[in-house]
């Protein structure tokens, strides 16, 4: 067990996942949090005043050397990423994130940090695995042989072997998650770099408040996925953190749904019906993944469990009020 004075360094700490994480740690009790973003801290979606808030671009080795010092553990979250609409046409800009965590390694290594977290993507699966929307959900095994999402999934999965040989070679105790879709309030929703859940809130909402009622959606509606509520994320993170699963496991709701299914679901929290429009050139990614729990339930002896329907209510609200208040 952790001393709670004991430094924790929340790498991407200005990020989505990563202001949950260091909210989820200060209500544990944990004084010492060092939070690093290469965002200036009022850009950043959660920060409090009692955490060590750092700016920094960790691409550049100074800097991650600068942030490891004295750690005990570190939660690699930062990368430069967004939805498919982001991943499919910045595809360099997502490869330069391997520098964060080779840099984060090896400062990782020189300090004897404890335990090191690296946050991995469903994008790495095979494509061939993820043609149908009726696709068998995806056990940690299929990662192999390689043939991940071009650019950031690529970078995935190359971040994963690094963590591994660095186990390997330098005995640095390191885990991996392979986060599936994941949703929730305090997060990207506009802009450009929204993932599905959030993208389809503000166009419900925009509806809603314009009075025009149609949504435009990405590809035919009929692509699968699930979608993993942050809550769970979180959860299973830490408890990944702290265990003794040394492979890549799977961190994501096994909830399948259609697209289409997504819409639905938004417009019942919203009251409203939409016309659609289906944009067949839009990005859409693999036509359809989910995310496989056998290994996380046989090794944690636990899995996301938060229904969609729950954690898409709670996103939606959030999002509600952040346009609102845009238009007060």
């Amino acid at each position: 067990m952790m001393n709670k004075n004991d430094l924790i360094v929340v790498a991407g700490g200005g990020g989505f996942i990563g202001g949950h994480l260091v909210a989820r740690l200060r209500q544990l009790g944990h004084s010492h949090i060092r939070a690093v973003d290469c965002k200036p801290v009022g850009e950043w979606y959660q920060s409090f005043a009692d955490v060590d808030n750092q700016q920094l671009d960790l691409q550049e080795k100074d800097a991650c050397m600068t942030v490891a010092k004295d750690a005990t553990e570190i939660y690699m979250l930062a990368a430069d990423m967004g939805g498919m609409g982001f991943i499919e046409n910045n595809r360099a800009l997502c490869m330069l994130s391997s520098l964060i965590n080779t840099h984060m390694l090896m400062a990782a290594k020189t300090y004897g940090v404890s335990r090191y977290f690296y946050s991995s993507s469903a994008c790495v699966y095979a494509a061939d695995k993820q043609t149908s929307p009726e696709v068998v959900a995806l056990k940690e095994s299929d990662a192999y042989p390689a043939m991940p999402e071009d650019g950031y999934g690529w970078e995935k999965l190359f971040g994963e072997r690094m963590c591994r040989h660095f186990s390997e070679d330098f005995g640095l105790m390191t885990r991996v998650a392979r986060y599936h879709n994941v949703y929730g309030p305090n997060g990207t929703w506009d802009g450009g770099r929204e993932k599905a859940p959030a993208a389809i809130c503000r166009k419900v909402i925009a509806a809603k408040l314009s009075g025009q009622h149609q949504i435009e959606i990405w590809g035919d509606g009929q692509q699968t996925r699930s979608f993993t509520y942050i809550d769970d994320c979180i959860k299973g993170t830490m408890l990944l953190m702290h265990s003794a699963v040394e492979e890549p496991i799977n961190i994501g709701s096994s909830q399948l749904v259609t697209i289409n299914q997504l819409v639905d679901i938004v417009e019942n929290i919203a009251g409203i019906k939409l016309r659609r429009n289906y944009n067949l050139s839009a990005p859409k990614g693999v036509r359809g993944r989910n995310s496989d729990n056998t290994l996380i339930q046989q090794r944690l002896a636990w899995q996301p469990d938060t229904r969609l329907e729950d954690g898409m209510e709670r996103t939606y609200r959030w999002i509600y009020e952040q346009m609102t208040d845009q238009l007060s």
